[in-house]
């Protein structure tokens, strides 16, 4: 296990460009203590350009292309904000990003890439989609390729710039339609292939004409249509659209205010902006004074190794390294089939077995993001350790969020050892959702809960957290009212501190005032890790508990499960970050217009969460003596997947004590109605009948319905 150290300084990685996801790498293999590291990406995935073609043309699938930035950054210790860069604010040393409070940075560094979006083209925005950012063009491709083969569109295509990108992209997608008979146009203003040696071009052009694909030179694009471009020699009919023309900036970057060059952020020869020595750029949005050269992948990846030095150098460990580029590189184009063309000095081989180097040179880049250096673990446990150390030292990690919590078994007993509440305005204790109390004639309900992380965005662990701690209120029926924060947060230095706490209020408030409760106050101390709780009081007219439910009702859940078993396997680099990213977007969705709807119509109502599905469920069960046929439970994106795995949160073995009362198959469905929940959905019980399942949908909430009640004996028969 790493040791932890006290954070002095943070360093946030803009971008998921390939320059950053190899320092995150070399970063999880050798850490710097003390510096905390923050990466600001939109997406859960990063494309690689060079595997792009093939993935046109049908020789790869999508995930073969995709860098996994939630789990390499996992692997590095380094937290994700999802969001999008949109600022700086030098003065502050924080990076602005959009739907959030900006990012803190000591040290800051650039690599965002680049866009082929043609912002002053007509037409454009609506109905063309650029090569780059290689990400939303992958998604146009595929559902285009989808409605070819569905027949619902002939296919004819345009592609606006003819450098050696914009030849390549129209060979594979000619290879990857080759069966329909695609018209494909590439439409250059000036001069074909400008970009590669006469005999690649010669190569390339040789390539075009034998895959029917018609080089239009001189067709200076005018206006972008639904299903043709107007161009300077005449209208070009196409009914997909895209543009590898030029590489141009990042819009934001050119109000940040530092010095550039076309846009692009200057930079020195250790790859610094050239006027801002904390800030770093590297790839295609980088332009290095020193030595200036084309856009190309090859440059970012190189950079990489010099990136991460010099960015420990910058924060005290170690001496800067200076950056020199070679003069050329080799260059391989595909050409739709699987064969490639070369462009090095001068030279043009061509052939399939260029095509197979190419393949094993792209695998092998990739390779070392799926297949991350496994690191040492200290498990040893000293001879003389009192018994039982040493098992507990070789257990499963413990889990965060309710994954954290303590067993249902052991929390019952212990609960029954509590007198009853002795005053008269104590309607209910312990053993409900929250304790409910009288109040001016109607109710008020007072719930607390807290967690240590299960993620390292603790502005998304806040938000989590204080949704978590309002769902008894609104499993009950209530309006939360008013908040307390309970906050421990890690030994750090003065201003990280500062920016992590500013980051959780934020989240706090907001997400209270989202709920229409106040964050009203609360406690702050120190200790050994992050952790986030609130307690909520709120305000019910006619509370809604476990008791009620009846014979014949049908079972409501508004969130599909499987939270645990997916961070679980987050903890060991083992989920996709697609799958954890779904997981915490269900997290952060508040049920509080399900639970108001719900709240009408159910007989009886609780939220999923550290008990899972099985045991919230024998919670309504064991007071009305019933059973539940399930049917469809809802999982979450890779859930079963990872079940099936074996992975498992720690609390699993707790939650499934009562397994023997849950009959059907077994298998990674079965054990997923054990897994911890985290801020999870609502379980209703509501009348045969009842429209509420038709309710929730108009409101756009999603819901499913999960199965019946049955007559008692209690127990739950999984179909």
């Amino acid at each position: 296990m790493r040791p932890t150290y006290p954070v002095t300084r943070d360093v946030v990685l803009v971008g998921g460009g390939h320059a950053h996801a190899l320092v995150l790498r070399k970063w999880g293999m050798k850490p710097l203590p003390g510096a905390r590291l923050t990466v600001i990406t939109p997406d859960p995935t990063a494309p690689y350009t060079g595997m792009l073609p093939g993935f046109v043309a049908g020789h790869y699938a999508r995930d073969e292309l995709e860098i996994d930035m939630v789990r390499l950054a996992r692997f590095a210790g380094a937290r994700v904000v999802p969001a999008r860069a949109i600022g700086l604010d030098r003065a502050n040393k924080r990076v602005e990003v959009s739907g959030r409070p900006p990012i803190a940075y000591d040290v800051a560094s650039i690599n965002v890439g680049i866009t082929a979006i043609l912002p002053d083209l007509p037409g454009f925005a609506e109905h063309a989609v650029p090569a780059k950012p290689l990400g939303l063009f992958a998604d146009r491709w595929e559902a285009y390729v989808a409605r070819v083969e569905n027949g619902e569109v002939a296919p004819s295509i345009a592609v606006i710039g003819c450098g050696i990108a914009g030849a390549e992209l129209a060979l594979a997608m000619r290879h990857r339609l080759r069966d329909r008979a695609p018209k494909i146009h590439i439409l250059e203003e000036r001069d074909a292939l400008s970009g590669a040696s006469p005999k690649a071009r010669a190569k390339l052009n040789a390539a075009l004409a034998e895959a029917e694909v018609t080089v239009l030179d001189g067709a200076r694009v005018i206006e972008v249509h639904a299903d043709c471009v107007d161009t300077k020699r005449g209208p070009v009919p196409a009914t997909f659209i895209v543009s590898a023309a030029g590489a141009n900036p990042q819009g934001w970057i050119a109000d940040i205010g530092l010095e550039q060059c076309d846009g692009f952020i200057c930079v020195d020869k250790y790859l610094r902006s050239v006027d801002d020595k904390s800030i770093f750029a590297a790839g295609d949005c980088a332009h290095m004074v020193h030595a200036p050269r084309q856009k190309a992948g090859v440059y970012a990846v190189r950079q990489a190794p010099f990136l991460h030095d010099n960015i420990r150098a910058s924060l005290g460990a170690g001496r800067l390294r200076e950056y020199t580029p070679q003069g050329d590189y080799l260059k391989l184009v595909s050409v739709g089939r699987q064969s490639a063309v070369a462009d090095w000095h001068g030279l043009a081989p061509s052939g399939d077995w260029l095509w197979g180097w190419k393949d094993r040179i792209d695998r092998k880049f990739m390779d070392q993001f799926e297949e991350l250096p496994k690191m040492e673990v200290d498990s040893h446990v000293p001879s003389d350790a009192a018994k039982g150390v040493a098992t507990l030292v070789a257990a499963q990690p413990l889990c965060g969020g309710c994954g954290a919590k303590v067993g249902a078994g052991d929390l019952a007993e212990q609960l029954a050892t509590l007198p009853r509440p002795a005053r008269n305005d104590v309607a209910r204790g312990a053993g409900d959702d929250a304790a409910l109390l009288h109040h001016n004639g109607g109710f008020q309900t007072f719930t607390t809960d807290h967690f240590r992380g299960f993620v390292d965005d603790w502005w998304t662990l806040t938000r989590i957290a204080a949704l978590h701690a309002m769902g008894d209120v609104w499993a009950m029926g209530g309006r939360p009212q008013a908040a307390l924060s309970q906050l421990i947060l890690p030994r750090m230095a003065e201003r990280p501190q500062a920016e992590m706490l500013r980051e959780i209020l934020d989240a706090a408030a907001s997400t209270f005032a989202e709920a229409g409760a106040d964050l009203v106050g609360g406690h702050t101390s120190l200790g050994a890790e992050l952790t986030v709780g609130f307690s909520v009081t709120g305000l019910v007219e006619q509370p809604i508990g476990l008791e009620g439910a009846q014979p014949g009702d049908r079972l409501i859940l508004t969130k599909p499960i499987g939270t645990g078993t997916v961070l679980a396997a987050h903890m060991k680099w083992q989920a996709r970050g697609e799958d954890v990213t779904a997981a915490l977007a269900s997290m952060q969705r508040s049920p509080a217009a399900a639970a108001a709807i719900l709240a009408g119509e159910a007989h009886a109502m609780t939220d999923v969460t550290g008990f899972g599905l099985a045991g919230h469920l024998f919670g309504i069960l064991d007071r009305a003596d019933l059973g539940a046929e399930l049917t469809d439970v809802p999982l979450l994106p890779g859930a079963e997947a990872l079940s099936a795995k074996g992975h498992r949160s720690s609390l699993f073995a707790h939650n499934s004590a009562r397994g023997d009362a849950v009959t059907g198959a077994d298998g990674p469905h079965r054990d997923l109605l054990f897994d911890p929940q985290t801020a999870g959905g609502m379980l209703a019980a509501v009348p045969e009948g009842s429209d509420a399942l038709a309710m929730l949908h108009d409101q756009g909430e999603p819901a499913w319905e999960i199965g019946r009640l049955v007559s008692g004996p209690v127990r739950i028969e999984l179909a």
